[in-house]
Formats: C-alpha cells, structure tokens, sequence
C-alpha cells in the first residue's frame, strides 16, 4: 500500500480551508520520495464508514506517526476505531453487504451466461466482503492480511476460499460450489447487515422513496447500491412495497415506496 514511494502524509483539512489544494501530491525532499494526500474530516469518515480506502487509511490512522494534532480530531478518531461503535460497524457492514450482494448476483449471471472466467472473478470478489463482514461481526478490524486473519476466525470460509483457489476441479465446478455457499449466506446474513436500513425504514409510518432513502444522512455517503438491497430485503418479507397512483403524462403510473413490514 505504499505505491513504491518512502513516506506517506495524510494532511486533513476544514471544508473552507482545502479549496483550489490538490487532493494527491507526489514530492521530493533529499532522497525521499513522499505521497501527500489531502483530506477533510467528513470525507474521511465517508471512507472510513464505506469500505472503499478502508485499509490504507485505516493503517495511516492508527500506526502513522501524528505530526500535529491541534484540536485532538486524530487522538477522537483513533480511540473511536479503537472501541469500534456500533453506528460504524452497522455503517461497514451494509457497505460490506451491498457489495457481496452485488458479486454474487453477477457471478450467478456470469454462469448462465457461460462466462466462467468472470464467474470466478466475480464469486472470489464476493467471498472476499463475506470474509470482512464476519470479521465485523467479531468487532475486528480487517487486517491487510485478510485470509489468514479468516483462517483463524473462520476455518470455513477459508476452506471456501482454499478450495475456490487451488482445488483440482475444472474452473465452473469450483465456482458452481462455492457459489452455493455464498448463497446461503447471502439469506442469512441479509437481515443483521442490513439492520441500519431496517431501522430508518421502521422511523416513520409514512413509506420512503428510493431518493429519499439515497438521501439519508446514515447511508447517503455509503455508495450503496440499494435499489438490489430492497429487492432482496421485499422478497424475503423484512421490507413491504407500498405502491401509489400517480399522473404523469396522461399515464397512471404507480409510485413504488418502501416500509419496514408491519408498517401500514
């Protein structure tokens, strides 16, 4: 994760004060070589909160050296990493989820399509955010490690992993057992991982639509993909579609809204 240079510099500013800054600078001070990276607190927290960057800013913040700390953000930010709350883990694990459910539902097309080379890219892609959702669920912190972190948390998905990798099966067989797995955890974890979303579902009466939802301050810097999240959240009777006449056009359309079940 150090890209070939010597040092890294992870420089966080206020919003008003990081204007017209380049957001990555490479620079050169004797005979090193040092990678600066520019950020603000919110937008770090986005990445901390959403996987994407997680490791590298992960490490920068709690093993980097602070050079200076004036009001104490970075001393906050790692004793929170530290006590792992449950508001950032629910926050990780959704954004986990939403991306192993996206691999593996594009594994399964890969295969009836007969692409098994993509099938395995992407089921290998899947069990990878199944293997830091069940390091979440241990109030762990992922390790750049991964899989020997997961072969002492959960032999497992290890196994799964192993076998995925270098069992002597052709490529489609190896993919068509493992992807059964990933289903079966795909049902059963769908529920926990899902329990931030659930519980804005459940905060009012009145439906959400899908923009409000997108819009949510708890889910709005996620990138999530919620529109296979409902879906699959409907069809399995833990989300209830309310639908809603509407004109446009001269055509009765019906808006699609959405309710945590029991919510009229």
């Amino acid at each position: 994760m150090i890209g070939g240079m010597d040092r890294l510099i992870l420089a966080l500013y206020e919003d008003g004060h990081i204007e017209g800054k380049a957001s990555e600078e490479h620079w050169k001070w004797s005979d090193m070589t040092i990678m600066v990276r520019r950020s603000t607190p919110e937008r770090l927290n986005a990445w901390i909160a959403g996987g994407e960057h997680w490791q590298p800013f992960f490490q920068w913040l709690t093993t980097g050296e602070v050079l200076l700390d004036r009001d104490g953000y970075l001393a906050v930010t790692r004793d929170r990493l530290d006590r792992w709350p449950e508001q950032l883990r629910e926050r990780r694990l959704i954004s986990e989820y939403s991306r192993f459910l996206g691999a593996y539902s594009q594994a399964k097309q890969n295969l009836k399509d007969r692409h098994a080379m993509d099938a395995y890219t992407n089921i290998l892609a899947a069990l990878n955010h199944w293997a830091h959702i069940v390091i979440i669920e241990e109030t762990l912190h992922p390790e750049p490690s991964l899989w020997e972190q997961v072969r002492r948390v959960n032999p497992g998905i290890f196994k799964l992993y192993d076998e995925l990798t270098s069992s002597g099966e052709t490529m489609e067989q190896r993919v068509n057992l493992v992807i059964l797995a990933v289903e079966f955890a795909v049902l059963t974890k769908m529920k926990t991982s899902s329990s931030l979303l659930l519980r804005i579902l459940q905060s009012r009466p009145e439906p959400w639509s899908l923009s409000e939802l997108q819009d949510h301050p708890s889910l709005s810097d996620l990138n999530l993909e919620l529109t296979p999240l409902l879906r699959k959240l409907s069809h399995r009777g833990y989300v209830a579609e309310i639908t809603r006449g509407v004109k446009e056009h001269g055509l009765h359309l019906l808006d699609l809204r959405y309710t945590a079940s029991g919510f009229e």
